[in-house]
C-alpha cells in the first residue's frame, strides 16, 4: 500500500514540472512577442525620412551688352628697324663713343678708328690731283697752240691729233685723281662709325685698341642698334581667320583692322595697335599664313625678342547675352545650363555657345533675356526639381563685364 502512495506521488510531481515548464514556455515566448513588437515600432519610428528641403541656388539673369569678338595669339616682338653696326675700314680701334644700352640718334659718333693713315692718303690724292690738272692745262694750251700751227700748215695732221688725244688724257687723268681723293676722303670719314638708325644700341664687342676688318663679308661687328619705338609682332594664323581679316580691312580700309598687345607680366591687354601686314601666301607646310602687328612703343618698355601675346578684332561689335563660364554645364558633347521658371523648377535647356568674353561666354542659341539661369549649386539640381533661389546680379563688381 505505500509503495503505490509513493508512485502517485511522483506521477504528480512530474505533472506538476510539465505544467510549470510550460507555463514558463509561454512567458518567454509572450516576452519575446512584447520586445520584437516594440523593436519594431522603434525602428519604423526611427525609419520614417523627413521631406528634403528644396536646394538652395544662386540665380541670375544673362548679362545684354554689345559684344567684340577678338582672336588671339602668340607671337614674338621684333623690331621694325634693326641695324648690325660694321667697321668699313680697317684700321686700331682708338674710341668707344657710348654707353651700352642707351639710346642713340642717327648720326651720332659711336666708334673713332685711327684716322691717321686715312689722312695721309687723302693728303697724296689730292697731291696727285693737283699734279693730273697741271698737266690738263699744258696739254690744253698745247693743243690750242697746235690749232693755229695747223692751221698755218705749220704741223702735220698726225701732230694735231697727238696733241688732241693729249688734251682728252689729261682730263680723264684729272678725272681718276679726283675719285681717288673722294675714295681718300670717303675711307677718312668711315673711321667716324656713326648711328644710322635712331634706337638703342647694344654692348661693344670690340674694345678701344683693338684691330678691326673693314669692307666685305669679313668686316668686324662692333655692335648693333634696334628701333624702339613702333614695334612690330608677328603671328601665324589659320586660313579661316585670314580670309576674315581681309574681308574686314576691305569694310574699314586696309590696315586698320584693331589689334591689342600683352606682355608676359600683363593679364589684360593694354596696348593698343593695328593690323598692318598680311602675308601674300600661305606656308603650305603649317598651313598658316604670317600677320604682323604695329604698336606704339614711347616708353621702350616692349623689347624686340619679347614673347607676347596678340589679338585681333574679329567681328563689328554686336548685341549678345552673356553667362559666366561656372554657369554652363556639359553633357558629353552638349553644353546646358538650368533655368528656373516661375514654379522655382529647374529646367534643363540646351545652348549653343560663341565667342568667350573675358570669363563669361556669348550664348548664341538656347536663352532669351530676362530668364533666370542657375549660377551657382548646379551639382543639386535635375530636371523639374523645385529649388529655393536667391537671385543676383551679374552685373555687379566681381563679373567680367
Amino acid at each position: 500500500m505505500k509503495k503505490a502512495i509513493l508512485l502517485s506521488t511522483d506521477t504528480d510531481r512530474i505533472t506538476l514540472r510539465k505544467s510549470a515548464l510550460q507555463h514558463v514556455q509561454w512567458g518567454l515566448l509572450a516576452f519575446v512577442t512584447l520586445v520584437t513588437i516594440a523593436g519594431c515600432g522603434k525602428q519604423n519610428d526611427s525609419g520614417a525620412k523627413p521631406a528634403q528641403a528644396p536646394p538652395s541656388v544662386k540665380i541670375a539673369q544673362p548679362l545684354a551688352q554689345d559684344v567684340t569678338e577678338w582672336d588671339e595669339y602668340t607671337g614674338r616682338i621684333e623690331a621694325v628697324s634693326s641695324v648690325d653696326v660694321r667697321a668699313r675700314v680697317s684700321g686700331y680701334l682708338e674710341k668707344v663713343n657710348f654707353k651700352a644700352g642707351e639710346m642713340v640718334k642717327k648720326g651720332d659718333l659711336l666708334f673713332q678708328i685711327d684716322p691717321k693713315p686715312f689722312t695721309a692718303q687723302l693728303n697724296y690724292a689730292e697731291a696727285e690731283l693737283e699734279r693730273a690738272k697741271t698737266k690738263r692745262e699744258l696739254a690744253k694750251n698745247d693743243l690750242v697752240r697746235a690749232e693755229s700751227l695747223f692751221r698755218g700748215k705749220a704741223i702735220s695732221e698726225e701732230e694735231y691729233d697727238a696733241r688732241s688725244k693729249g688734251l682728252r688724257e689729261a682730263v680723264a687723268t684729272v678725272n681718276s685723281a679726283e675719285a681717288n681723293v673722294y675714295t681718300a676722303r670717303l675711307n677718312l670719314d668711315f673711321t667716324r662709325i656713326r648711328a644710322p638708325i635712331d634706337g638703342r644700341i647694344g654692348r661693344e664687342l670690340i674694345t678701344e685698341g683693338n684691330l678691326v676688318s673693314g669692307g666685305g663679308g669679313d668686316a668686324t661687328l662692333l655692335t648693333f642698334i634696334v628701333s624702339t619705338n613702333p614695334v612690330y609682332v608677328y603671328v601665324d594664323a589659320d586660313e579661316r581667320s585670314v580670309l576674315k581679316y581681309r574681308r574686314q580691312s576691305n569694310d574699314i580700309g586696309a590696315g586698320q583692322t584693331p589689334a591689342q598687345l600683352a606682355v608676359a607680366d600683363e593679364a589684360d591687354f593694354p596696348h593698343q595697335g593695328l593690323l598692318d601686314y598680311i602675308a601674300p601666301r600661305e606656308d603650305s607646310a603649317t598651313g598658316t599664313v604670317t600677320l604682323r602687328g604695329v604698336f606704339a612703343n614711347p616708353d621702350g618698355l616692349l623689347s624686340p625678342g619679347f614673347f607676347a601675346r596678340m589679338r585681333v578684332r574679329g567681328s563689328a561689335p554686336y548685341p549678345a547675352l552673356l553667362l559666366p563660364d561656372r554657369a554652363i554645364a556639359t553633357d558629353q558633347a552638349q553644353r546646358f545650363v538650368w533655368v528656373v521658371n516661375q514654379e522655382n523648377q529647374a529646367e534643363y535647356r540646351k545652348v549653343v555657345l560663341g565667342a568667350p568674353v573675358g570669363q563669361s561666354r556669348v550664348i548664341k542659341e538656347g536663352l532669351k533675356a530676362g530668364e533666370w539661369i542657375v549660377i551657382e549649386g548646379l551639382q543639386k539640381l535635375k530636371p523639374g526639381i523645385k529649388v529655393n533661389p536667391e537671385r543676383i546680379s551679374l552685373a555687379g563688381p566681381h563679373e567680367e563685364k
